[in-house]
């Protein structure tokens, strides 16, 4: 079982309910809470919409009441995997149709994220059940990875990839796992399932099994709905067709894909052994077109025109819904560097919005006020002000202060010697850590081009010490030609 999901994204937490049925009120779940010292704070509850995308989405969301509490609420027609987010921490666990669930988090310091990296180095939530017995899935997820974990440290010798692996120890650990927690009767229950299929994987990632093994066994029949077959599948298939097959060189996928020809790329790929059943075919290909779209020897036009053929033209109903899916996912990538806005008080708690700078270069800055890394590079941002404002009036410098106090902020440019170096717009994120998260802040400071439409110039924004204040695309030469391509 997981017992915390990273908080690093790549997509937005929706806050629609993207389940039907959650969408006119329907229910079959609840999580009631209680948080000790989280009054409040708002508590979302996410999922994946799939695992081909694993797109994240909002099921619900509260804010814990004066008493502490909070209930969450959301539909499920079989097992799934959500997770508990406060903040930047959270938890992940399986819920399962009909069910209520207690839990608690204890006393916690929210300041964690401010002593340490917890994108790198992550802190789970600490989410206490309460009134749970040892029949609840998450408790029998827990001990029978609790008895993996504990028999491979035993055999760490027999699976050190530095000597020859034993491949009965693989046997010998599918024995011991079937014989202690999956009876006859439930072997192809949800649990049963997710054991099976979570040996495999380890097989796969031990060596134990090749991959043609495992596809010829075990793939069919398809169980769209039980995330862990879908890991499963899609690890089996990861990087298979992408990177070329047997049959198909990689140049010549390529071809395939740059003429949007979905039908005659999968035909092509038909000629794989493993490959020869339609369904298993066409998932394999949605896994492969994913995997191209972030690859740069597909064209990415191609790759997407692919994508809704195979959409239009398949006959089974989950392979539409999995093609809308991918598409969305792409269209969330390239929406990245859209406009993005936000309203947030200054140093006086006057409330400014980020439109209200549209037709400026905006040079963002998230930073911390005690972070020393922060600290340098508004120093260099405060030497090099004078001149950027005055030989391009269309520049504009935006701060924003990322510490939970607001005071910081405030003493920094009001209370000391330095306050007064630092003339630019100063925001504070005001807890809006969903902001972070549309802007990629994983760590202080990160910085953000803002083009005069709004649009976001860089993937990595340069730091000013590299050099950009001076040398930035404002700057009307042959250099900076192409926003993105930056010349040192």
């Amino acid at each position: 079982m997981n017992t915390y999901r990273p908080t690093i994204r790549f997509a937005l937490l929706s806050v629609c309910m993207l389940m039907a049925l959650s969408a006119v009120g329907q229910t079959n779940v609840a999580i009631r809470g209680r948080v000790v010292d989280g009054v409040g704070k708002r508590v979302m509850l996410g999922a994946y919409s799939d695992m081909l995308t694993r797109r994240e989405v909002g099921l619900d969301s509260a804010v814990v009441g004066d008493d502490g509490s909070f209930v969450l609420r959301c539909y499920a027609n079989y097992p799934r995997l959500v997770f508990v987010e406060i903040e930047c921490y959270s938890q992940s666990f399986y819920i399962e149709p009909g069910r209520e669930y207690e839990v608690l988090v204890p006393e916690f310091d929210w300041d964690l994220n401010e002593k340490k990296n917890v994108y790198l180095d992550p802190v789970a939530l600490p989410l206490l059940f309460q009134n749970i017995d040892d029949s609840d899935l998450n408790v029998r997820m827990m001990r029978y990875e609790e008895t993996v974990d504990s028999f491979l440290s035993a055999n760490r010798e027999r699976v050190d990839f530095r000597f020859h692996p034993d491949r009965r120890v693989f046997k010998e650990l599918f024995t011991l796992v079937k014989n202690r927690f999956v009876s006859d009767d439930e072997a192809d229950s949800f649990f049963g399932r997710y054991v099976d299929y979570s040996m495999l994987e380890m097989a796969l990632a031990l060596r134990m099994e090749s991959r043609a093994k495992l596809a010829a066994r075990y793939v069919e029949p398809i169980r769209y709905h039980d995330e862990s077959y879908m890991r499963f599948f899609l690890e089996v298939f990861s990087h298979t067709i992408s990177g070329g097959t047997k049959k198909v060189a990689q140049w010549k996928m390529a071809e395939w894909i740059k003429k949007g020809d979905a039908a005659g790329w999968l035909d092509t790929l038909g000629l794989d052994p493993l490959l020869q059943n339609e369904q298993v075919r066409e998932l394999a290909a949605l896994e492969a077109l994913k995997e191209m779209f972030y690859d740069k020897s597909y064209d990415r036009h191609g790759v997407r025109l692919t994508t809704e053929h195979l959409r239009d033209a398949t006959k089974f109903a989950d392979h539409r819904v999995l093609a809308e899916s991918l598409l969305a996912s792409f269209d969330l990538h390239e929406r990245a560097r859209e406009p993005k806005g936000f309203t947030l008080p200054d140093v006086e708690r006057r409330m400014v919005n980020l439109a209200d700078l549209k037709g400026k270069w905006v040079y963002l800055s998230f930073v911390r006020v005690g972070d020393p890394n922060s600290i340098k590079e508004l120093e260099t941002m405060a030497h090099f002000r004078d001149t950027v404002y005055r030989t391009w009036p269309d520049v504009v410098f935006v701060t924003i202060a990322c510490d939970r106090e607001f005071q910081k902020m405030y003493h920094l440019l009001k209370n000391s010697k330095k306050g007064a170096r630092y003339n630019w717009t100063w925001l504070h994120f005001d807890g809006d850590y969903r902001l972070l998260e549309r802007f990629g802040v994983t760590s202080y400071p990160t910085f953000v081009l803002l083009n005069p439409e709004g649009k976001q110039v860089y993937d990595y924004t340069p730091a000013p010490a590299s050099g950009i204040l001076l040398r930035g695309p404002w700057i009307k030469n042959e250099d900076n030609r192409e926003w993105g391509t930056y010349k040192f």
